[in-house]
C-alpha cells in the first residue's frame, strides 16, 4: 500500500495532475498494489476563488488519470477531486479505479470550513456514494473517507465492520501563529497531534487498515469574511496503519513530497475500540471550532449564489432562489 504525500499548487489542475501521475508512478514502481492520492489532488484547497472554476467532470481528466494509472501498472488507485456532477453541482468526490476501470466513488458528506465555498455535501445522504462503502472487487470491499470524515463518529459508524480497507486522504491546514503566540502555539500543537493520530484511531474504530494520503507545504490565503491573511501549512502526513491502529509507515509533512509504503493484511477484524457518543471523535480546538461555525455558513451561502445547478431543480430551496432572483 502507498499513501501519497503531495504539494499541490492551488487551482492549477494541469500541474497537479502531472505531479500526481509522477508520484503514483513512483509508488507503483516501488511495488505498491494499492495507491492513494490525497484529497483535492487536482487542486489543493485554500480560500482561493480560482477553485470555483476548477471542478472537473466525473469522466474528465482526473478520472482518466486514475484509470490510466490503474491499467498501466495493474494496480488499484484512488484520490479525490472537485467533481462537477450530472446535476450541475460540485462535489468532493473520491474515485477508486482498478485495471478494469472505475470501481466506485464516494462524495464527502460535509464540506469543512472554507471548502463550503467550492462544493456541497453528498446530494443524497442515504446514497451509496455518501455511505463510503465501495463495490466489492475480488472479495475485497474498500471504504472511503476524506479529511474531517476521519474525525466524525458518523463516518466510523457507517464503515465499522463493513470494509476490508479504508482509503482516503486529507488537506489539513494548521492553526496560524497569531498573537498571543504562546496560546496559538499550544492550539497548533494539539491540532497537529489530532491530524497525525486521526487515521490510526480510525483504523481501530472501523476494524480495517487505513491508507491515508496527505498534502504538505505552506498555505497562504485570505480568511473568508475578513481582511486577515491566513499563513500556515498542511499537516497530518501520509500514513499506512494496520487494523489495530499500529502505524506501519508514515511520511511526515516535514519530509516533503513522496509516499509512505507498507505491506498490510487486507481484511476486516472486530473493531478494537468502540465508537464514542457525540459528533466528533477528537477535540478540534477553539480556532478550528470557530472557523467551522462561521465559514461553513458563509461558504454555503456563497456557493448557493455562485454555483447554481445547470440542471432544473424542483426542490423548495431552488424554487425560492429562482423567485428571489426574478424579483430582484
Amino acid at each position: 500500500m502507498a499513501a501519497i504525500q503531495q504539494q499541490a499548487i492551488l487551482a492549477d489542475v494541469p500541474a497537479n495532475l502531472t505531479m500526481a501521475e509522477r508520484l503514483a508512478t513512483a509508488a507503483a514502481e516501488a511495488g505498491a498494489e494499492i495507491i492513494v492520492l490525497p484529497e483535492f489532488f487536482t487542486t489543493g484547497m485554500g480560500f482561493d476563488l480560482g477553485l470555483a472554476t476548477a471542478a472537473l467532470p466525473a469522466d474528465g481528466a482526473a478520472t482518466a488519470l486514475l484509470t490510466t494509472l490503474a491499467r498501466r501498472h495493474a494496480v488499484t488507485v484512488g484520490g479525490s477531486f472537485l467533481c462537477r456532477g450530472a446535476d450541475g453541482h460540485t462535489y468532493n468526490r473520491f474515485v477508486l479505479a482498478g485495471p478494469g476501470g472505475v470501481i466506485g466513488h464516494h462524495d464527502k458528506d460535509l464540506p469543512t470550513m472554507w471548502e463550503n465555498y467550492f462544493y456541497r455535501g453528498a446530494s443524497d445522504p442515504d446514497s451509496d456514494a455518501a455511505d463510503g462503502v465501495l463495490p466489492t472487487v475480488d472479495g475485497v470491499t474498500a471504504g472511503a473517507a476524506l479529511c474531517w470524515e476521519f474525525i466524525r463518529t458518523q463516518t466510523a459508524r457507517r464503515l465499522a465492520g463493513r470494509v476490508d480497507v479504508v482509503v482516503g486522504g486529507s488537506c489539513w491546514w494548521s492553526v496560524p501563529a497569531w498573537v498571543p503566540r504562546r496560546i496559538t502555539a499550544d492550539w497548533e500543537a494539539a491540532n497537529a497531534a489530532t491530524a497525525a493520530r486521526a487515521a490510526p484511531v480510525f483504523a481501530r474504530l472501523v476494524g480495517a487498515p487505513v491508507v491515508h494520503a496527505a498534502h504538505c507545504g505552506t498555505l497562504h490565503c485570505r480568511l473568508p469574511g475578513t481582511p486577515v491573511t491566513y499563513r500556515g501549512h498542511l499537516e497530518g502526513g501520509a500514513v499506512v496503519a494496520a487494523a489495530d491502529g499500529t502505524v506501519l509507515a508514515r511520511r511526515g509533512p516535514d519530509r516533503g513530497v513522496g509516499f509512505a509504503l507498507a505491506t498490510i493484511t487486507v481484511g476486516r477484524v472486530p473493531p478494537a475500540q468502540r465508537t464514542p457518543a457525540g459528533f466528533w471523535l477528537h477535540q478540534r480546538g477553539p480556532l478550528p471550532a470557530l472557523a467551522w461555525a462561521y465559514q461553513n455558513r458563509l461558504g454555503a451561502r456563497w456557493y448557493r449564489r455562485h454555483h447554481p445547478s445547470t440542471v432544473g431543480s424542483t426542490n423548495a430551496e431552488s424554487t425560492a432562489r429562482a423567485q428571489n432572483t426574478t424579483a430582484r
